[in-house]
């Protein structure tokens, strides 16, 4: 891995989303604006919003990163632009590092907007540190750009990428905790949620919710997710492959 090469994928990929504001918008703005809406539906019950809102504040960005980098990285494939990028001398390695570094900076910037918004406008009641909460946020985004290049490669056409949403996120969606706690789920189900990498993301927010200090369970969750994104970039670096002879 050539950090020289590294740098300049990822630079290469923001100049492009630059000229996307479409794109850069869905990133940085969609995740608050759904905070906000959920905010005020919940205005007769702040209480319920400060149960959820922690968790939909690590669950917002890790969907539009996804939706956003299987786009996105479907669109070099499609063009042919990865096909090029793949027959100069550039390792899978560099390549997958570098859209992750270009994302992952959108990443950081997404995450700390709509926690901002969360505490310091919304009234988001935690009883842990703001960082703990930004660092669970910023994690679940990454997982989501992770997951977003990785499921780009079984896809033919931005509808089709579109399409992998139900299948990846919704089933974490349903099982992550959000609606009813893991341990009353069916005991089938449970097991399946604690192969998902939401669970521990949603896990780690009600972490920060309850508790003023950074707990042992806190540092397992926030591991888990770190370790996934980096397991699904390692399976998304093998999918990189040149297509033609």
């Amino acid at each position: 891995m050539n950090g020289s090469r590294t740098l300049a994928t990822a630079a290469r990929v923001l100049r492009q989303l630059r000229h996307d504001p479409r794109s850069i918008a869905l990133m940085l703005l969609v995740p608050c604006l759904m905070l906000f809406l959920l905010r005020y539906v919940f205005d007769g019950s702040p209480r319920t919003f400060d149960s959820i809102g922690a968790s939909l504040l690590g669950i917002f960005p890790l969907i539009t990163m996804f939706l956003v980098t299987s786009i996105a990285t479907l669109r070099e494939r499609t063009s042919g632009t990865l096909e090029r990028l793949l027959a100069m001398p550039l390792g899978k390695a560099d390549l997958i590092a570098g859209y992750a570094l270009a994302f992952g900076l959108l990443a950081i910037v997404q995450s700390a907007l709509a926690t901002a918004l969360a505490l310091w406008v919304l009234g988001l009641d935690v009883t842990g540190s703001p960082w703990l909460l930004l660092l669970v946020a910023l994690l679940d985004a990454l997982l989501g750009t992770a997951l977003g290049l990785f499921v780009s490669a079984f896809a033919a056409s931005e509808f089709q990428a579109v399409q992998f949403m139900p299948a990846v996120i919704f089933p974490q969606l349903l099982l992550c905790g959000l609606f009813t706690p893991r341990d009353r789920m069916q005991p089938v189900l449970e097991g399946i949620s604690d192969a998902l990498p939401m669970s521990y993301a949603v896990d780690g927010m009600t972490q920060v919710l309850r508790h003023t200090d950074m707990t042992a369970d806190f540092i397992r969750d926030a591991l888990i997710v770190a370790a996934c994104a980096l397991l699904v970039l390692t399976l998304g670096a093998a999918t990189l492959r040149r297509r033609t002879s």
